[in-house]
């Protein structure tokens, strides 16, 4: 964390601010700001938040005897009755204070969002802008109004680039994230149908993720994919400049003569308006192709070196629960990608199971926040899979009884349904003869990391 004085965090919260406070020393430096009390340490700010399940406020008294220095309360507590400092919601307060955080920092800020894969994009940005520069990248799934405060504050005076990832579940949540960051690059990855239960449309969904230009540099320059049907509906839109970047869009930055490695990864040339190169990209799947040209299109805004960027692709590695491929043993390989999934990701994983040898086992879960529509996208999965020839199809969850239905119309011979994972492994998967490639995806809720466990096990 940079250096940062109780006094400091008093300026950052002028407006937030709800009644008088007493402090010992207003000079006294905060070690780190935190908000779960079992990771308070000596010189920290603990800031409480009211969660489904707990309220942080019980834990202010605690996090002193732990060595809090100082601590914020929504709550008026008479028992404490210095270095606490009452605000008017602890969650403002945290973007408060990491916005003024930002103010003081002189970084690069790159700001990614997208309805699909953006976290390996992220990651995929962050391995080549760290050729040249000392970034710092949002960890985890830590990319709302809590998760992103928490990673500003991470940030030291050593680091010159912060690659902040963006998600949202309605409107308006972006446009406070952005008013934090301020980013200097902005980065669209596409526009799919994840939350459109909440945004009611395509349309809803990009303007949500289009308030990422809403507190963005005036200088600031655009990356956008110019093969997403929505996002090139922006090109006459923005006031920035836009960096293209597709395979079947050739403006920009793009891709040529990719080939295939199947679970090995993707050879693609890439084409910049500085030169070409040709990558290794070492992650399946046509749609890791998307996110290498993202990355270079960072890179080249960046004015990082092609052999650097080059590099950064080749060393990415995919984050955990993401692509990522388990050779259990001669027999088996499981491809684990269970940390989400909305119908695009679900057919990008089957492509790139379908084109493995041998047999091919999917095993696939609920996807959550399609809305009305639900079923029919549960359904054209199960299509999906029938139709690129994958041998055995196992749907798990309430609403993949429509993916089991819509392979067994497409003619699937070969499909089991189980209303939940437990029923699964407890009762039929002992019965299955694992073997060639499984791959294992379905949304976070689905907690399907439990079956990839098991399949890590299998003799």
């Amino acid at each position: 964390m940079i250096k940062f004085t109780i006094s400091d965090l008093i300026l950052s919260l002028k407006d937030e601010l709800n009644g008088d406070y007493i402090i010992d020393n207003e000079n006294i430096l905060i070690h780190n700001i935190v908000t779960d009390s079992r990771k308070i340490e000596k010189d920290d700010l603990f800031v409480p938040i009211k969660g489904e399940n707990f309220d942080g406020h019980d834990f202010i008294e605690g996090s002193f005897e732990k060595g809090a220095v100082c601590a914020l309360s929504e709550r008026k507590d008479d028992n404490l009755k210095q270095n606490v400092i009452y605000v008017k919601s602890t969650k403002k307060a945290l973007l408060k204070i990491s916005e003024y955080i930002m103010e003081k920092l002189n970084i690069k800020t790159i700001a990614v969002t997208g309805s699909v894969g953006k976290t390996t994009t992220k990651d995929m940005i962050y391995s080549v802008v760290s050729q040249k520069y000392n970034a710092l990248k949002t960890e985890g799934n830590f990319n709302n109004d809590i998760g992103l405060p928490l990673t500003v504050f991470r940030l030291t005076e050593e680091n010159n680039a912060a690659i902040l990832e963006m998600g949202m579940n309605n409107f308006s949540e972006i446009h406070v994230l952005s008013k934090v960051a301020k980013p200097d690059i902005c980065v669209i990855t596409n526009v799919g149908v994840a939350h459109i239960e909440n945004l009611g449309s395509r349309e809803g969904i990009l303007k949500a993720k289009s308030e990422i230009f809403d507190f963005a540099k005036d200088d600031f320059k655009a990356v956008l994919n110019g093969d997403d049907d929505m996002l090139i509906t922006l090109s006459d839109k923005l006031k920035s400049k836009v960096l293209w970047f597709g395979i079947e869009n050739k403006n920009g930055v793009f891709a040529d003569n990719i080939i295939d490695k199947k679970i090995f990864g993707m050879k693609a040339e890439i084409h910049t308006e500085k030169g070409s190169f040709k990558v290794n990209i070492p992650v399946p799947g046509y749609h890791n192709v998307l996110n290498a040209l993202c990355a270079t299109a960072v890179g080249i805004l960046l004015d990082i070196d092609l052999d650097l960027i080059k590099k950064g692709i080749e060393d990415f590695t995919p984050g955990k629960m993401r692509m990522s491929v388990k050779k259990v043993n001669e027999n088996l390989t499981v491809i684990d990608d269970v940390y989400n999934a909305n119908p695009v990701s679900m057919k990008s994983s089957i492509d790139v199971l379908a084109s493995c040898d041998g047999n091919k086992i999917a095993i696939l879960g609920d996807m959550f926040e399609l809305g009305k529509e639900e079923g029919m996208m549960h359904k054209e999965v199960g299509e999906y899979a029938a139709i690129k020839g994958i041998d055995t199809l196992i749907c798990i969850g309430k609403i993949s009884k429509e993916m089991y239905n819509g392979a067994i119309e497409k003619g699937h011979k070969n499909v089991l349904y189980f209303e939940t994972q437990d029923e699964f492994l407890n009762e039929s998967a002992d019965k299955i003869d694992f073997k060639g490639t499984v791959l294992v995806k379905g949304s976070r809720g689905m907690k399907l990391e439990k079956t990839v466990s098991y399949l890590l096990e299998v003799k």
